[in-house]
């Protein structure tokens, strides 16, 4: 067990950021997103409130939405922050779809004295990525990069609604932040902007074993305070635990399919992949514990998967849980 949390697990993930008693690491997070964005006002986050995280399509048939972090400015500004571990086919699909869910709460019953003007908010969605894009046609064709040969500076993408006529960004009020951390390599004498240092600490804090001298800001002193891991009280070291072997099921059995094809577009060789990566991953050793405290785990990730659009027999497999208890969530 590392000092301290793998940042790229559920537990470890919500509390960094996803909790009130930390806003203030998410805060430093988004503005440093924003320092590092040129194309978008500078205006800084003082302040977040969060909101409920799952959300639920118009009708019960519709599918539902599970954000890892939804919350909201004082001007109004909605963000969804998500931490993506393995790569989907139509990922880009599922952000934008995802996006319409704060954009559609926006939307006001007109009344006599106060139509609605169509006025929108500000809605961001962030991605930390633990893989590099891949687009559909180089799935098909295997043309891709490896990451070898890229730099750290084509790792974040900010993407926006743009006129190709004139050029020029049509609409800034939408924008998606994508942040692929694969790419990034930068070591600890060339951490510069918080920017950097952000994307360092997500990237190696599970292999840290102590504070590096670069990042003696306030914020990380907080942050590798609230993740290291001996200061858990025994649920938390439970639940982390769980964490853990769920990230390392998901990315053995990932990583499997792919190297038997799925990279190619084949898809029996995701279900070979999933196959052989459940069991690697369980081989290397899942402990037995309170099955009471590890249910709620289970259940929140086998809603995730399921909101991600993975089948009802994938999930079962994941989670352990049974297929008719998955149809029930």
């Amino acid at each position: 067990m590392s000092k301290y949390l793998n940042p790229y697990t559920d537990f470890g993930f919500k509390k960094l950021f996803g909790t009130e008693l930390n806003k203030d690491l998410l805060i430093s997070f988004l503005n440093a997103l924003f320092e590092k964005c040129n194309e978008l006002p500078k205006d800084e986050i003082e302040d977040v409130t969060y909101l409920n995280a799952e959300k639920l399509g118009r009708a019960a048939s519709e599918r539902r939405a599970i954000f890892d972090v939804y919350c909201t400015t004082k001007s109004g500004a909605k963000f969804i922050v998500e931490m993506q571990n393995v790569f989907q086919q139509f990922f880009k699909d599922r952000s934008v779809y995802y996006s319409s869910f704060p954009i559609r709460e926006m939307a006001r019953k007109d009344t006599k004295e106060e139509p609605w003007s169509y006025e929108l908010n500000n809605v961001y969605t962030v991605g930390i990525l633990n893989f590099v894009f891949k687009d559909k046609e180089e799935l098909e064709t295997g043309d891709f990069k490896t990451v070898n040969e890229f730099s750290d500076e084509d790792l974040f993408h900010v993407v926006m609604l743009k006129d190709l006529t004139t050029d020029k960004v049509f609409y800034k009020k939408l924008a998606y932040f994508y942040l692929e951390m694969p790419k990034f390599n930068k070591t600890e004498s060339q951490l510069e902007m918080m920017y950097d240092k952000w994307l360092f600490v997500l990237k190696n804090l599970a292999r840290l074993m102590e504070r590096p001298k670069e990042l003696q800001e306030r914020v990380f002193e907080k942050l590798f305070r609230q993740a290291e891991i001996a200061m858990f009280s025994p649920k938390e070291f439970s639940d982390y635990e769980e964490s853990l072997h769920n990230l390392w099921d998901i990315t053995n059995a990932m990583n499997d399919a792919e190297n038997k094809g799925f990279g190619k577009g084949k898809e029996e060789g995701l279900q070979q992949g999933l196959e052989k990566g459940l069991q690697q991953g369980r081989a290397e050793g899942r402990a037995e514990g309170n099955a009471e405290g590890h249910s709620e785990e289970k259940i929140e990730t086998a809603k995730r998967m399921k909101a991600d659009g993975l089948s009802i027999e994938v999930i079962a497999k994941y989670t352990q849980l049974s297929v008719e208890d998955v149809k029930k969530l």
